[in-house]
């Protein structure tokens, strides 16, 4: 089946994200209905301009309903569809294809949690099948803490190495005044880290925080009468392979290889292409697999040398390198710690309207739900 979306034809006009880091006194709902009417002034429309609205809350099944109430308007179309962390993506393509059927005009695409300052640890129905459930996994850190054994295994990968990828987050979370946890990360502080789910420790983790993020879509025509420029949707693309970590045929493989491969076909783009990458890097080994599922690095055997390892710890100050063949030479720093997914996107997308030499002209986001996505 050949994929055909709309390439170009809706952009990206308005972003904004509200309260990163704790927000008592705020649920879900009020953080992201908030980031969605920053997004709207970003692109200096109106809410009576939405037509549809998308998005997911943590404590709310119908949070699009919730959300149009809260917004006193009547959408022609509200789409709750859940997949995680990737539910986002899904919401931009569907969005997308719609804008350019002309069944939708503008867009809004929210999300919100409170997760921190309401318990301080993540809240979601989604839990592990029966199969899984009696050996009583910590859910779903046990279900990566498998993808990274096995990645060991299988290709000498150490903890080190996903330390790596910890303390390359904290430096740029140090950059970014959003970020939550800043201050000093060494490779030492990672491997003394409380151990949670082994080879996973407490450094190897997402932080749980307060946060919000939205972005505004329209038609590429209409956004380029706003005053900001937009930033077209070139190419974007799904696939599901499984739910459970135990119906994975490769542990180390997810269904980003055909996304990603797909996404990228439509745009008519490569890996080299790409001037910056946004992960989701809910745990370190997320940015290790997906780097190589992507096609930004080969997979093959780790050399355990010590001028290999030289190599990954300088790898924490470099911000891209085109064309790099293995992934510790192409180590990127996350723009913050919070680990927030949607954060992914509207990164890439507040890089791309800029217009100086040193910002990115193509961006490439990814994100995934337990490796379905």
């Amino acid at each position: 089946m050949k994929d055909e979306f709309p390439r170009g034809a809706a952009s990206i006009a308005g972003l904004a994200t509200y309260g990163v880091g704790e927000m008592p006194g705020f649920s879900s709902l009020d953080l992201a209905a908030t980031a969605g009417l920053m997004a709207l002034q970003d692109a200096d429309a109106r809410i009576q301009d939405v037509d549809a609205l998308f998005g997911c809350l943590p404590d709310d099944l119908f949070g699009t309903l919730s959300m149009a109430e809260y917004y006193g308007i009547s959408p022609r179309f509200t789409d709750n569809n859940r997949t995680g962390g990737s539910s986002f993506i899904s919401h931009m393509i569907t969005a997308s294809i719609m804008i350019d059927a002309g069944y939708i005009d503008n867009a809004l695409i929210t999300y919100g949690s409170n997760q921190r300052s309401s318990g301080g640890k993540l809240a979601t129905p989604a839990k592990s099948n029966k199969w899984e459930a009696r050996y009583d996994p910590i859910f779903p850190l046990s279900s990566y803490a498998l993808v990274a054994a096995r990645h060991m295994h299988e290709f000498g990968t150490r903890r080190e190495d996903l330390a790596a990828v910890a303390v390359a987050a904290r430096q740029w979370a140090n950059t970014n005044p959003e970020a939550f946890a800043k201050g000093p990360l060494s490779i030492e502080d990672c491997l003394e880290s409380r151990m949670i789910s082994s080879p996973l420790t407490k450094a190897d983790c997402c932080l749980v925080t307060d946060g919000a993020a939205a972005i505004y879509l329209t038609s590429t025509r209409r956004a380029s009468d706003l005053p900001k420029p937009p930033v077209p949707i070139l190419g974007a693309a799904a696939a599901t392979w499984h739910n459970s970590i135990s119906a994975m045929p490769d542990l180390t493989a997810t269904a980003a290889r055909e996304s990603g491969a797909r996404a990228m076909a439509i745009a008519g783009v490569t890996p080299q292409q790409m001037d910056t990458v946004q992960l989701y890097d809910a745990f370190t080994i997320n940015t290790l697999i997906f780097l190589e599922d992507l096609g930004f690095c080969v997979r093959h055997r780790r050399s355990r040398s010590s001028a290999s390892w030289g190599s990954s710890q300088s790898a924490a100050g470099r911000r891209s390198v085109p064309g790099a063949r293995e992934w510790w030479n192409i180590l990127k720093p996350s723009h913050r710690d919070s680990r927030f997914a949607f954060d992914d996107l509207r990164t890439a997308v507040r890089g791309g309207r800029e217009l100086d030499c040193t910002s990115p002209r193509t961006a490439f986001s990814q994100a995934d739900f337990r490796y379905e996505r």
